[in-house]
């Protein structure tokens, strides 16, 4: 344990957001008198999250480049019969990784907050939310048990809960939060299980003595079943990650997540809450290594979301839900990987992802403010020469996502896609077809929205929901003004995100993916998961891996959905129009537009199925049995027997005075006559 990583300093990474959300949260609303004014409350929420990232990129450089390490518990909350309740830290590589992502995406969506809710009434409750959002985050990431992950785990769903319903008022807003907690709390029922599983046959949550004890599970059978304990404990931890990193079919939250503003789409979708199952899981690698049967269930989950969800994205007019089923499809491309036994190159491409899908939403939201809160990119067009900045990073950001050589998504992307090609699983070529087709689909609807947005013609003025509010309108106002660039709050995190998603890639390829930066911390079982080992043969060089992308398959199917867009939406746009029309005949179109029918499946079967069963159980349970049968019963019983007994008790002395009477008589008459 190295002594340039004091318990301190580290509690001081969590804190810090977490004394900005409270000062905020309470002085800066109705609750503490609104002492502090908007100046005070985005300074002390921006302060606490830099501070923050400062010893984050403080604790890489000593992790990274010193070799410290730490594993420590800082509080023992209780003790329950040799249950120890611990908040501990582990500081390692992939700790100090996630620390200084989610704090510098985090300060970026803090300082263009400031730009985006200036007109907002919440701007001082958002503020708050948001850094304790940040705190949420880190607690998961940088624990060294299972029961803080989990306090993390739930920490961000409360407050993903309080985000996406930021704008109470609105139904579509309080349905999709409550949408987001409950998908998150099916999932939530696995990951508990999971963790009981292993307490309960570990006796600790301790993750360095869980791994310790994993080889003597190995051949371990859960009681009353021929299912290996390791490989159902796998598959309920993986359930959680589900729900949090929405896996098919646990993703319908995400998409309606975008009714909370921008800034939270950023950080919902890049470097919070999303991530979390995959950190998970790829911190729990000792323990995937021993299933097959796990990693291969991983394995084609992340490629149904992959492929399937990133389909959805074409047919979406909402920019920000472009992006948001873009998520969705990227994340199924992590959850791959991790499914092919390559841990490190799944966290790779969580970092990339972080900062470029970062800058997507942000710069969407930038969109947004210069089209005057119109979100429908139908009614766009253009925007390139009034919004320069906005449209140069954007671009980048698409670059960036569909995995052009040189960009960080390439580096990332394509390592996924060769992982995959090596992988031994059985589920692993429907996984690589996936990702194959993934590609190109990528490629079509973020271009489409790219052409759609920012080149053609300007639509701006022929918005027919310009003159009213509208159903997708962050801010309830619009106008038929001509777009402008957004102030320079906005811009800024714009540019600086832009530039890690163009050069962090070639940065961090070899170091993170056959170097030693995760020694120690993620495991693979070379002899059963090739993957790596032949990745590692592949791949010699940021320059030669991106020279040789242009002669890869994923590059040509990246530039065909380029092209493809670029035909259809610049050149022939009746050829899409075409498309739809046929599809909308033949009943695709209205599959897509359902999502495939899982919201359908889960608002009319589960949802009115557990409300008619909780209406069986109310009328004939509580209502007949408990409220009518027991309660009332009871009452009419003791009332009848009352009733009876009260005739005994006349209150008269010569009725006592007979009863008396009668009764030595009977007494008399038993002993004297009947008991000779």
């Amino acid at each position: 344990m190295s002594s340039t990583l004091s318990a301190s300093m580290l509690l001081a990474v969590p804190l810090a957001p977490l004394a900005g959300s409270v000062l905020a949260g309470i002085f800066g609303t109705a609750f503490g008198g609104n002492k502090f004014g908007r100046g005070v409350s985005h300074s002390l929420t921006i302060l606490g999250v830099l501070l923050s990232f400062v010893l984050s990129a403080l604790v890489f450089q000593s992790v990274v480049y010193d070799g410290a390490r730490f594993d420590a518990t800082i509080y023992e909350w209780m003790e329950i019969g040799g249950v120890k309740m611990e908040i501990g830290f582990l500081i390692d590589s992939i700790t100090a990784m996630m620390m200084c992502v989610v704090t510098f995406v985090s300060l970026m969506v803090h300082i263009y907050t400031i730009g985006y809710m200036a007109e907002d009434e919440g701007y001082n409750r958002f503020f708050s939310y948001i850094s304790l959002f940040t705190f949420s985050m880190l607690m998961l990431v940088m624990s060294n048990n299972l029961l803080q992950l989990f306090f993390g785990w739930e920490a961000v769903g409360l407050v993903s809960y309080l985000l996406i319903g930021f704008y109470f008022k609105k139904p579509t807003a309080t349905f999709a939060n409550m949408k987001a907690f409950l998908v998150n709390r099916v999932g939530d029922f696995g990951f508990i299980i999971g963790i009981g599983l292993i307490y309960a046959y570990t006796g600790t949550f301790n993750y360095s003595e869980i791994f310790a004890k994993l080889p003597e599970l190995q051949a371990t059978m859960l009681p009353g079943t021929g299912w290996l304990l390791l490989t159902v404990t796998g598959i309920c931890l993986f359930i959680g990650a589900m729900g949090k990193s929405a896996q098919f079919p646990l993703h319908a939250w995400l998409p309606d997540s975008m009714e909370g503003p921008t800034p939270i789409s950023a950080l919902i979708h890049a470097a919070t809450m999303v991530t979390a199952g995959i950190f998970m899981v790829s911190r729990m690698s000792p323990l995937y290594e021993l299933s097959d049967t796990a990693l291969n269930f991983i394995l084609v989950i992340g490629a149904i979301t992959a492929l399937f969800m990133g389909i959805l994205g074409i047919i979406q007019n909402d920019i920000k839900r472009v992006i948001a089923y873009s998520t969705l499809s990227q994340l199924g491309y992590m959850t791959v990987a991790l499914g092919a036994s390559a841990y490190s190159v799944a966290v790779f491409h969580l970092m990339t992802h972080a900062f470029f899908k970062a800058l997507l939403f942000l710069g969407a939201g930038s969109v947004i403010m210069g089209m005057h809160h119109n979100q429908d990119i139908r009614w766009m067009g253009g925007v390139r020469k009034y919004m320069p900045i906005t449209w140069i990073t954007f671009l980048l950001g698409n670059l960036a996502l569909i995995g052009t050589p040189f960009f960080s998504g390439f580096y990332s992307k394509d390592a996924i896609i060769e992982a995959v090609h090596a992988s031994t699983l059985p589920g692993a070529g429907f996984a690589y077809f996936a990702v194959l087709a993934g590609v190109f689909i990528t490629a079509f609807y973020s271009f489409r929205l790219y052409w759609i947005v920012f080149h053609g013609q300007e639509r701006y003025d022929q918005n027919p929901d310009a003159h009213h509010d509208h159903a997708h309108d962050d801010h309830h106002h619009g106008h038929d003004a001509k777009p402008h660039e957004s102030p320079w709050v906005v811009t800024l995190p714009l540019v600086l995100l832009a530039i890690p998603s163009v050069v962090i890639g070639a940065i961090a390829l070899m170091p993170m993916l056959f170097g030693d930066f995760f020694n120690g911390v993620i495991f693979v079982d070379g002899s059963k998961h090739p993957a790596m080992a032949e990745l590692a043969q592949a791949i010699h060089g940021w320059v030669p891996m991106a020279l040789h992308g242009f002669s890869a398959p994923p590059f040509w199917l990246a530039l065909a959905g380029v092209v493809v867009s670029y035909v259809f939406y610049m050149v022939k746009p009746e050829i899409p129009a075409a498309i739809m029309a046929f599809s909308k005949k033949i009943g695709l179109y209205q599959v897509l537009e359902g999502k495939y029918g899982v919201d359908w499946v889960y608002e009319n079967i589960f949802a009115r199925g557990a409300r008619a069963f909780g209406t069986v159980f109310w009328r004939v349970g509580d209502q007949a049995l408990i409220d009518g049968a027991v309660v009332n019963g009871s009452w009419k019983v003791v009332g009848k027997i009352a009733s009876v007994v009260r005739w005994f008790q006349s209150g008269y002395i010569y009725h006592y005075a007979l009863v008396m009477i009668l009764g030595v008589f009977l007494l008399m008459t038993y002993f004297v006559w009947l008991n000779k």
